[in-house]
């Protein structure tokens, strides 16, 4: 019965959303990141109020609770997940970084070629100022924590490419808390040429390859 009354929640409010939704923070699915939110804590929310306690008789009532607290926790951290990417997306002036809205994180994709010379992990000038528009940005929205993640592709050893890799996240990682942003929010990981986006086999694709990415994610 609590699953059928949850599922009939989930039905209703997906109900409401608007197929017109389909802009930069949208999913083109029919919902915008603050109705998806709103959908996944209505769901989180009812499971978690119908195992609140063992009476069977309230079940119904703490799950109908637990949706509506839900939801709204849920829509409210995906508003704000909008709002920061358009922010984002308004304040870096590079055409070539990308900002994907993934609804429970924020992704910035930025090439090696803007950032670094070959096999160097120093930033270049004109890279920093695009930097320190996302420190601004993430000092803005300070409720998150940030992963800085380096990627290099397969020229070379592993043992080389990932500590290239890790040297390039804590030079980016390193310009976003000179800007400000505070260093417990802020982690590196270098990952060499285990996670590639693209082939290896041609050079588009190992440029594709070559990159950090920023990883913005809510505090839990």
């Amino acid at each position: 019965m609590t699953t059928i009354f949850a599922a009939s929640g989930l039905l209703a409010l997906g109900a409401c959303t608007d197929p017109s939704m389909t802009g930069g923070t949208g999913t083109g699915t029919g919902m915008s990141r603050t109705q998806q939110g709103a959908l996944a804590g209505a769901a989180v929310g009812a499971v978690l109020g119908a195992t609140r306690d063992d009476d069977s008789n309230n079940q119904g009532r703490d799950a109908a609770r637990g949706a509506i607290l839900g939801a709204a926790a849920g829509a409210i951290a995906g508003n704000i997940m909008d709002r920061q990417a358009q922010s984002l997306q308004q304040s870096i002036t590079n055409p070539n970084i990308r900002i994907v809205n993934h609804g429970d994180y924020l992704q910035v994709i930025m090439p090696e070629g803007i950032l670094f010379a070959t096999d160097s992990a120093a930033v270049s000038g004109v890279a920093q100022n695009d930097l320190y528009a996302v420190a601004r940005n993430l000092n803005q929205y300070p409720n998150s924590v940030v992963e800085v993640v380096g990627h290099t592709d397969n020229t070379g050893s592993a043992a080389h490419n990932r500590d290239l890799s890790l040297r390039r996240a804590q030079s980016v990682a390193g310009i976003l808390t000179a800007a400000g942003v505070a260093s417990n929010r802020v982690a590196t990981t270098g990952r060499g040429f285990d996670q590639p986006i693209a082939s290896n086999a041609t050079a588009e694709g190992r440029a594709q390859n070559r990159r950090v990415e920023i990883l913005i994610r809510p505090m839990r």
